[in-house]
């Protein structure tokens, strides 16, 4: 078995990052309480026991304009973090996403001797696969949560092993015995513009557009928006101004509530596309970003679609309005139907479930664990 005191470097630098790692902690702790585990998370890292050198909000930036700006202070921070490794005689890192920075950390915890778990691939199936050499050269294994990801790695030389997406421990999914019947009562509209302040900056606008040109036409309608933690009510307020009259806001955490009550969902592309699926509620996938960084996107991204839903299903389940097209008309388009045809709700609903049963079953943490203790007993 490790040694009692063995050392682990985790670095989640995303908010799903904090949710995720934080249950992996748990289940490494239930199973080897002794175990030392320091790096990059958030407050519910730290309450499951991460000893945090950085808090993963100092990482959380967005965008290829918007990185180059923080590169001086991302390089300090990647560099104290190695040294934390090398100076606590770390058996491993476990890196989770976060690829731009995770993927040259990890060349250089290879260069220091340290051992590295990548755990939630970096998606570069979608716009890096040029990356995929280098994820060969510095990763010792790949745990991902993508059922596709697996031939993708294996047919290109990586070690990888599918465990299983982690949203499927979490107890609400657990609760969605099946699929809506039809548009339900009351009719409810929900919005999840991001968890991001630039992601709801841009996002929101459309969606508040489309909403209140909905409402127009379907006079029961409610307008419910989901904000996920750290972005306060009174900050969205003064973003919306007048905009958000009549609208209800729900905070964390029952934004997973607001998903599974909601006839439809205007959802920012992202791991949120997925909980709706988890939820089965139908839903239009819609993002913005800065022009700069979508002309990036668009000259390295590879595959037809971004959501994820349609990425796992292969096929557009749901509508996906981007950048220049995501207009309040276009979305509201594309959500109107839902909310008028019981029918297609119904329908959509259980072709989204079908979605989530392709994400494997739960116990990802468990699993990610026990392979992080068995890299630990090839050093001890």
């Amino acid at each position: 078995m490790p040694e009692r005191n063995a050392s682990i470097l985790i670095v989640a630098g995303e908010a799903s990052g904090d949710l995720h790692g934080s249950k992996l902690l748990a289940r490494l702790r239930d199973l080897e309480p002794g175990v030392d585990v320091f790096g990059v998370g958030g407050d519910r890292m730290v309450a499951a026991g991460l000893e945090a050198v950085y808090d993963s909000d100092e990482f959380s930036v967005m965008g290829f304009a918007e990185v180059l700006r923080h590169i001086p202070r991302l390089r300090r921070a990647m560099s104290r973090l190695v040294r934390e490794a090398v100076e606590r005689d770390a058996g491993l890192a476990i890196l989770m996403d976060y690829p731009g920075f995770n993927l040259i950390l990890a060349a250089r915890l290879q260069d220091a001797g340290i051992r590295v778990l990548y755990y939630i691939s970096p998606q570069v199936w979608a716009w890096g696969e040029g990356r995929v050499s280098k994820i060969r050269e510095r990763i010792d294994r790949m745990a991902v949560i993508l059922p596709f990801e697996v031939e993708f790695y294996r047919e290109r030389g990586v070690e990888v092993e599918f465990v299983g997406h982690p949203l499927l421990e979490e107890p609400w999914v657990s609760e969605v015995k099946g699929p809506k019947s039809g548009l339900g009562d009351p009719l409810v509209l929900g919005l999840l513009p991001g968890s991001r302040r630039q992601e709801i900056s841009r996002n929101l606008p459309a969606m508040l557009g489309a909403a209140r040109g909905l409402a127009g036409d379907i006079p029961d309608l409610n307008v419910e928006i989901g904000l996920g933690r750290g972005i306060s009510e009174s900050w969205l307020r003064a973003l919306a101004g007048d905009d958000i009259e009549g609208v209800r806001i729900v905070q964390a955490p029952d934004v997973h509530d607001l998903m599974v009550r909601s006839t439809a969902l205007a959802v920012a592309s992202g791991t949120a596309t997925l909980e709706a699926a988890c939820a089965g509620t139908p839903m239009a996938i819609t993002y913005r970003t800065s022009a700069l960084s979508y002309l990036v996107a668009r000259s390295v991204v590879r595959i037809p679609r971004i959501g994820l839903v349609n990425v796992i299903a292969g096929e557009e389940v749901v509508p996906e309005i981007i950048q220049g097209r995501a207009t309040p008309g276009r979305l509201a388009a594309h959500l109107a139907p839902y909310l008028t045809d019981g029918e297609l709700t119904a329908a959509t609903s259980r072709r989204l479930l079908e979605v989530r049963r392709m994400l494997g079953t739960p116990g990802a943490s468990e699993r990610v664990a026990r392979m992080a203790l068995e890299m630990l007993e090839v050093r001890s």
